[in-house]
């Protein structure tokens, strides 16, 4: 990736566009990087919107579902992304930070045997998480983010990170509680940080896979597996939260195809992984099953 007067000009294989947007104002000097969904039906709906003055809103990156690129701002000046904010002693984070929206519908309604958006979007159960968002007390619907989006933000936010000398990334949802639910609980933030900054201590404890296991859009048997299910033994996760017996997983590696699959496991299935240069033996007496039993138990751990 490079930059000429703090705009983007070449990333590489990913699609990029300028689109000006109106919505800025006072030089910006970024201590943060604020991840955000946009709510939106479309990529160029967002972009649009953003690039109308009566929106009086605007932030400095906007990627599709695609994985393209537009900015909208260039990043030594202020976007209007924040509202009203506040981080770490900060108020007003349109002073202080750049803003990256990610082409997402955000919270999902049931709708029959579908999920429905605010704006009228129908959307699949294989589309969409079902969890409780972390200052909420509720479960809700939440569009997922597509592997190649969540690829092209990572790598984004990392060249931006470098580049500005950022402190941290957050989200909407952490400046604004109670306010603001983006990106929402699709979004796999904590392992998104720890892979830009390098973070081992704040990388959550791994554990593996025992048996062959679907990742669901739900806490239970009843929702879809998504896409990538299911999960081969041995696959490695981070557990992201827990609802009764069920976690909520980032799976750590590509597994059929599929990358960056973030979804609700039962914990029975999970084992805690070694710590680099530790070895661990196997669970006690799973070696000795007769392989009646554990082709049985691989049929049975697919339901899960």
């Amino acid at each position: 990736m490079k930059l000429a007067r703090h705009r983007l000009l070449d990333l590489g294989s990913t699609a990029y566009e300028w689109r000006s947007s109106p919505n800025h104002g006072g030089r910006l000097e970024p201590e943060y990087l604020v991840m955000h969904y946009t709510a939106g039906g479309s990529l160029q709906e967002s972009v649009d919107w953003l690039a109308q003055s009566a929106s009086k809103a605007s932030a400095h990156i906007v990627i599709g579902r695609d994985g393209r690129v537009v900015q909208q701002v260039p990043f030594d000046t202020v976007a209007w992304h924040a509202g009203a904010s506040s981080w770490e002693g900060r108020l007003g984070l349109n002073r202080w930070s750049i803003g990256i929206e990610l082409d997402n519908a955000g919270r999902l309604v049931p709708h029959g045997r579908k999920w429905r958006s605010w704006f009228g979007g129908s959307f699949n159960t294989s589309d969409v998480l079902e969890a409780t968002h972390k200052h909420e007390s509720a479960p809700a619907g939440w569009h997922l983010y597509t592997p190649v989006q969540i690829a092209v933000a990572l790598e984004l936010a990392s060249f931006l990170v470098e580049q500005y000398h950022l402190r941290d990334v957050i989200g909407h949802e952490d400046i604004s509680p109670g306010r603001k639910s983006d990106p929402g609980p699709a979004f796999p933030m904590d392992s998104f940080r720890a892979r830009i900054f390098g973070r081992a201590e704040e990388r959550p404890p791994r554990f593996r896979c025992i048996a062959a296991l679907n990742v669901r859009s739900g806490p239970g048997t009843q929702h879809a597996a998504l896409p990538g299910s299911p999960l081969p033994v041995g696959t490695e996760v981070e557990i992201v939260r827990q609802q009764d017996s069920w976690r909520l997983v980032d799976v750590l590696e590509e597994v059929n195809g599929i990358s960056d699959l973030h979804g609700w496991v039962h914990h029975r299935f999970l084992e805690r992984a070694p710590e680099a240069g530790e070895t661990r033996r196997p669970t006690r007496g799973r070696a000795s099953r007769a392989p009646a039993k554990a082709a049985a138990r691989k049929t049975r751990s697919r339901r899960h």
